[in-house]
């Protein structure tokens, strides 16, 4: 196994951009989702999974300190995060008004709670977020990190539950056969990092157990659980990756709801495009 690409998110839910080398730390990718953006009413964060416009705007920086990020809207247009008018450019794209949230240093920040539901029927609000329908199960929360359903994602990022998230060549090849119909594009997905696993059929990230352990470059990794997906894989991104439900509806039924694996970063280090990933 190879590493085949590597991904930085500089802002939340956003298109990001691939890069040939990266320097991996607690809290995964340096540079990986610095900004976000938070309702400015009640400051909850909003994502894709309720704005789904900001899976149609792209971000990229020219490195991990980069003081600002380029963002391409969704008619084109670009900006930055540093521009003086881009809480109202971004409210224009959210649809409500909305503001630009950086990073605190890892450990410097408060706790922040989840926001409030909006509505009266929190189930419903969750379903709708999961992108679930009829009688299609919700993941078992229970496997996530105790923080994650606490509060908005644990310290020191902006990242849903895990710092890193890997998929395999593997499993996008085979997605693709099951889904001839769909335009199955790793932009759906938004992996951190993707391995190239050859001719190996299947999902194989699915079978690497909690615990298993990655050596890649001078980093080591230890998988966590699998990444049970939510409504953004089924998000428009744009005209040539259109809307697509029955992606998800895939997922659900046959792959028990998980894409992918996330993993955290046992010791940091550097690694780059071509490195042999070896299970430690």
């Amino acid at each position: 196994m190879r590493l085949s690409e590597i991904w930085t998110y500089p802002v939340k839910s956003m298109i990001g951009f691939t890069t040939p080398s990266a320097l991996l730390g607690e809290t995964g990718i340096v540079g990986d989702r610095r900004w976000a953006l938070r309702d400015a009413a009640n400051g909850g964060l909003r994502t894709g999974k309720k704005v789904s416009a900001l899976m149609q705007c792209a971000a990229t920086t020219d490195g991990p300190d980069s003081p600002a990020a380029r963002i391409v809207l969704p008619d084109g247009t670009v900006t930055s995060t540093d521009a003086p008018d881009i809480n109202a450019r971004l409210s224009a794209v959210a649809g409500f008004p909305v503001h630009l949230d950086g990073r605190p240093a890892h450990g410097s920040e408060p706790r922040r709670r989840e926001a409030p539901p909006a509505g009266s029927d929190p189930l419903s609000e969750i379903r709708e977020v999961m992108g679930r329908i009829g009688s299609e199960p919700l993941p078992d929360f229970s496997v996530f990190p105790a923080d994650v359903l606490e509060f908005e994602g644990p310290l020191g990022g902006y990242y849903d539950a895990l710092p890193l998230l890997i998929m395999t060549t593997s499993t996008m090849r085979t997605l693709s056969d099951a889904l001839p119909g769909s335009v199955v594009d790793v932009l759906r997905f938004r992996p951190s990092l993707m391995i190239d696993t050859d001719a190996a059929p299947g999902y194989p990230e699915a079978g690497w157990a909690r615990g298993t352990r990655l050596a890649v470059g001078s980093a080591l990794l230890e998988i966590e659980m699998g990444c049970p997906r939510c409504v953004m894989p089924t998000r428009e991104v744009n005209a040539s990756i259109p809307a697509d439900r029955e992606i998800l509806r895939y997922i659900v039924r046959e792959l028990d709801q998980n894409l992918g694996v996330y993993a955290r970063v046992l010791r940091g280090g550097t690694v780059g495009v071509g490195d042999e990933v070896v299970v430690a």
